[in-house]
């Protein structure tokens, strides 16, 4: 068990959590910062927590689903208010609906997570402050304290787990619902870098090609909520059908996050809500795209056309593109 201890000032209404991890203080932040990571250990053991946003940068949200062993389900949400990479971030801890928005009926935090190294690792220290005595004694009362503990006896592992989470693995792909996936790789350039080739159409059309053999004399690229953006690919030799997506942007935060809706030019019936989030670690940038279809058959149909296998053919050209 990494907690060394916990402490309780009724005065002050906070509680402090810190432990000790036998790695190094990059390695600890990485575990919070990627959410294939902090998943497998944020949740209690018996309620294992998938993150389906997490775009740790000051404005951005995180929002996750701990599902019970009965298939309860309870959901949370963080906004990041300061982030410093590395060092520490602060966020606004609230329960939340199955979409993310903050419930009214229960108390919202305030939380800070410290990161320092020490002569044998690193250290991470976890303050909340609550917005009122009944409010720290309601959530004590639910098991809190005892949640954080179990949670918490999970992250050596995560830790110790190097090459689940290494450069080179090419593109993972997790199932996260009945209708939603994600698809997540290491890109070894800044995420600033990343991020324009996202948004400049001449660079798309350099590297978001899928398989070789293909070209994009269409690109037009939104950077602004509610601008539409179109793509569309040809074969080269014309053996294979064009095709194409477009969509709007709902949702944007430059450089770590952007939502836009995406549907196949000419196609009927609702479409998917993509998620790109792109955040800075060891060894580059990690890109995370969660994709929400309107169905699971939806989904499998997609996933069956080799979706996976395009992605990282285009995300590899991508990594050859910034090495240049």
């Amino acid at each position: 068990m990494p907690i060394t201890s916990v402490e309780k000032n009724l005065d002050a209404l906070t509680m402090t959590v810190t432990a000790d991890f036998a790695a190094p203080v990059e390695r600890l932040w990485e575990a919070y910062a990627d959410p294939r990571q902090i998943e497998r250990f944020w949740g209690p053991v018996e309620w294992p927590a998938t993150f389906t946003r997490h775009d740790m940068a000051v404005g951005g949200r995180s929002h996750y689903t701990m599902r019970g062993p009965d298939g309860e389900a309870s959901s949370g949400m963080w906004e990041f208010l300061a982030v410093d990479p590395g060092r520490s971030f602060e966020v606004t801890d609230a329960f939340a609906d199955a979409e993310g928005n903050p419930s009214a009926d229960m108390p919202a935090m305030r939380m800070t997570f410290v990161f320092e190294a020490t002569d044998t690792g690193s250290r991470m220290t976890n303050t909340t402050w609550f917005p009122s005595l009944e409010a720290l004694e309601q959530l004590l009362g639910m098991g809190m304290e005892e949640g954080m503990k179990s949670a918490m006896s999970q992250i050596d592992g995560v830790l110790e787990d190097l090459a689940s989470f290494a450069a080179g693995r090419g593109t993972d792909l997790a199932i996260l619902s009945d209708t939603q996936v994600r698809a997540s790789r290491l890109i070894r350039g800044t995420v600033e870098q990343v991020w324009r080739a996202h948004m400049d159409a001449d660079l798309m059309r350099r590297w978001m090609l899928g398989p070789d053999g293909w070209s994009m004399p269409v690109c037009e690229v939104a950077t602004e909520v509610g601008q539409s953006f179109r793509n569309e690919w040809v074969s080269d030799d014309g053996s294979q059908p064009s095709f194409g997506f477009e969509g709007e942007c709902l949702e944007i935060n430059p450089p770590h996050h952007a939502v836009t809706t995406e549907r196949m030019i000419g196609m009927d019936g609702p479409g998917t809500v993509n998620e790109l989030t792109l955040t800075p670690v060891d060894g580059g940038t990690l890109l995370t795209v969660v994709i929400t279809y309107p169905d699971a058959h939806t989904r499998d149909m997609v996933l069956a056309t080799g979706m996976v296998d395009g992605m990282e053919s285009s995300y590899a050209r991508l990594e050859s593109l910034l090495a240049d």
